[in-house]
């Protein structure tokens, strides 16, 4: 009997390299298909009465947690990347807090019925543009003289997010108690009602977001390899950085004042990602931690409403299940 012989690697790569090459390929395949899984059990589980419009309200509800699940992924697996920590996340930035904040103060202000009254598409568009313009203030008073300017915005993140958690607190202790009610429902990440426009919008931001990255992959590669090899290889490290910044705040400005902060599920999928795929390759790893994102939200979302029939937020679980997960990084990384 005539034996095959192994398939013939790629031109410019190793055999070894080509056969990470197709596990890395297998792990996508998987990935997706589980995604897809869990998008079909969601639309399709437990579907009874009107099918249209049920369909319609599933379909509105995945298509917000594919944006928003690509969104945090992306955001922190680059964020990981210039910031060369894989504990790190963008809530450190204090985006999470300054969302609470702005929301804090528009019912300390103007009162409870202010916030849900509101046009979500004003709301929407002034939650972003307060942490995008944060961000880039930050960026501009804090980084871009050196290497060592990352770690003082790391720092100086962990002191905003303090600092906006305090006024907030603050805030909410002054407010009406019947306000303040309607207040923590809103702090809660909530699929369930969004604003079809805000939808669309947000989707396109993820989009483009998500096409710039695949084109930057390679020199986020490189770019991960520290500052100097980075330089020393003829990639502009400081310029790379300030676009992936950017990028980041836009991402995850965008998947905060559209649902809500979900804190620990970028720093839970993008690790997960990174061991499944055995590789720091981010054409693989950003597509991967995409797909297990979404898997996460819809799944866990299906299991929420049709398993154990519980009316609660998705992100109490998660924050939950990432906070384990954290301490566990914390603890692994202490004993190297």
């Amino acid at each position: 009997m005539a034996r095959t012989s192994p398939p013939a690697a790629p031109r410019g790569l190793s055999p070894a390299q080509a056969a990470a090459r197709r596990r890395e390929r297998r792990v996508l395949a998987v990935l997706a298909l589980l995604a897809v899984a869990a998008v079909a059990g969601f639309c399709l589980i437990g579907l009874t009465g009107n099918w249209e419009y049920a369909l319609g309200l599933r379909t509105r509800k995945i298509a917000t947690m594919i944006v928003v699940g690509t969104a945090v992924a992306c955001s922190s697996v680059l964020f990981q990347t210039v910031t060369g920590n894989r504990v790190l996340t963008p809530g450190v930035m204090g985006f999470d807090q300054l969302f609470v904040l702005v929301q804090t103060l528009v019912v300390f202000l103007f009162g409870a019925l202010a916030l849900s009254s509101a046009d979500p598409r004003l709301l929407f568009a002034g939650q972003v543009a307060a942490m995008v313009l944060f961000a880039g203030a930050l960026y501009r008073l804090l980084f871009g003289r050196g290497g060592r300017d990352l770690y003082v915005l790391v720092l100086a993140g962990v002191v905003f997010g303090t600092l906006f958690g305090s006024l907030s607190s603050l805030a909410s202790r002054l407010i009406n108690p019947n306000d303040f009610v309607v207040l923590q429902d809103s702090l809660f990440a909530s699929f369930n009602q969004v604003d079809p426009d805000l939808l669309a919008l947000s989707a396109l931001l993820v989009a483009a977001a998500a096409v710039w990255t695949a084109r930057l992959a390679p020199r986020l590669d490189v770019v991960a390899l520290g500052r100097d090899h980075a330089l020393n290889l003829g990639v502009h490290h400081a310029r790379v950085v300030n676009r992936v910044l950017v990028v980041v705040a836009v991402l995850v400005s965008v998947s905060t004042a559209l649902v809500g902060p979900v804190t620990f599920l970028g720093l839970l999928v993008a690790s997960l990602a990174r061991q499944l795929t055995g590789t720091f390759r981010h054409g693989t790893v950003l597509p991967a931690a995409a797909l297990l994102a979404v898997t996460v939200l819809v799944g866990g979302q299906l299991v929420l409403e049709r398993v154990f029939t519980m009316d609660t937020a998705l992100s109490v679980i998660i924050n939950f299940a990432g906070g384990v997960y954290f301490i566990a990084l914390l603890i692994r990384e202490s004993r190297r």
